[in-house]
């Protein structure tokens, strides 16, 4: 037929990229009346008034134009104040803070940034989905470093150097850990630093979920002695201050560092909503005793949730951050695919199966604890029941 287009217009990069395992069982549970999800990582809580407020008073005030490509100074500077005071760990607010389109753009921009074809990223095996996706369209080879339930799926530095080659660039780490709620321990983050000095690596930080640590204290790694100027740490709002929706995040670098990712955000962004930017630095300003009303309800769900899987057979081990949890589901003898579909399609239970999060996930689901409690109370009768159905 003239005019049919013969030649392939897809890029060979999204060609290879795989549809998210997360979207096909929420695709099926959206036809589905009456479904307890406990699958999508979105903090159950509405946007804190007074936060919300801020930003209408932006557009009331018609702020409604572009900020500087690195966002508005009082919120860079707020951003650089805080880490500071939490971390001890310093950032220029002009040259070394940038507000991002929530942490998803900071980490496709850095990377696209410092990427090169081939070179070779290491992430964390279960980790977060756009990981890999990201690394695949800046060009990079996917590297994933196997975790072990046996570690409750902390990421360790024998294994990073067990999988370095001459072609290793990064190490992306996720921390606490997206889907296992894993954390980073000092001492072992200390063994990560000294493997990326020893081999003049750049570390990449997702520490979206870095509030949400129960019973310890979150270790910034680029506080850690030497460390400032071979990390690049991206952090943002949606998870600590239930913001998910006002897409705000920031990246924070050495100033060469920055330039570089501030020339992908400026061509493919511009800036952040400017809007967004208002409600973000009210966030930081007069947002704490929210995020501590909320990690306290996070934490007495994980509490239930971990109980209550542990009796009916899912064995679980308490995460210590992020709000996951991520069960063995070997006292069946499905894989982590068919016990989340039929799970769904029997008990009306939305889970995430772990292989969508890398080879090492299988046999795991996740489970998020956003949920309101008398859900996941009905979440963990239902389960209850398909165990006593499937068990071996």
């Amino acid at each position: 037929m003239e005019g049919l287009v013969k030649r392939e217009m897809l890029s060979a990069r999204v060609r290879a990229i795989k549809p998210s395992g997360i979207r096909k069982f929420f695709d099926i549970a959206a036809t589905m009346p009456d479904v307890i999800s406990l699958g999508v990582g979105e903090p159950d809580f509405v946007t804190p008034e007074h936060i919300s407020q801020a930003a209408i008073a932006a557009i009331q005030q018609h702020e409604t134009h572009y900020t500087s490509n690195y966002g508005t100074l009082e919120l860079r500077e707020a951003i650089a104040a805080m880490l500071q005071r939490r971390y001890g760990v310093s950032y220029d607010p002009r040259t070394e803070v940038m507000v991002s389109v929530g942490v998803s753009e900071a980490i496709d921009a850095t990377l696209r940034a410092v990427i090169d074809p081939g070179d070779e990223v290491l992430v964390p095996d279960p980790g977060y989905v756009a990981y890999e996706a990201d690394v695949t369209l800046a060009g990079g080879v996917v590297v994933p470093v196997a975790t072990r339930v046996e570690d409750e799926f902390e990421i360790k530095a024998a294994a990073i150097e067990a999988t370095l080659t001459p072609r290793s660039k990064v190490i992306l780490l996720g921390n606490p850990n997206n889907p296992t709620g894993a954390v980073i321990a000092r001492a072992e983050l200390e063994k990560i630093a000294a493997l990326a000095q020893a081999h003049d690596l750049l570390i990449i930080s997702d520490e979206v979920y870095s509030r949400l640590v129960y019973g310890e204290e979150h270790v910034c790694i680029a506080a850690l002695p030497d460390m400032r100027e071979r990390v690049v740490l991206v952090d943002g709002f949606s998870k600590a201050y239930a913001m998910t929706g006002w897409r705000v995040g920031y990246v924070c670098a050495p100033q060469h560092l920055l330039e570089a990712i501030l020339k992908v955000h400026q061509y493919a962004i511009m800036c952040a909503a400017t809007m967004s930017q208002a409600a973000a630095l009210e966030a930081i300003l007069h947002g704490e005793d929210d995020v501590q009303a909320m990690v306290a309800s996070y934490d007495a769900r994980r509490t239930l949730m971990v109980a209550g899987f542990n009796s009916i057979g899912l064995t679980s081990y308490a995460p210590r951050g992020a709000f996951y949890v991520f069960p063995s589901i070997a006292a069946t003898d499905l894989t982590s695919d068919e016990f989340a579909e039929r799970l769904l399609r029997e008990e009306q239970v939305a889970v995430v199966p772990g292989a969508a999060f890398g080879a090492a996930g299988e046999g795991f689901v996740r489970c998020t604890y956003c949920a309101a409690q008398d859900k996941i109370e009905q979440a963990i009768e239902r389960m209850g029941r398909f165990m006593r159905a499937h068990a071996r």
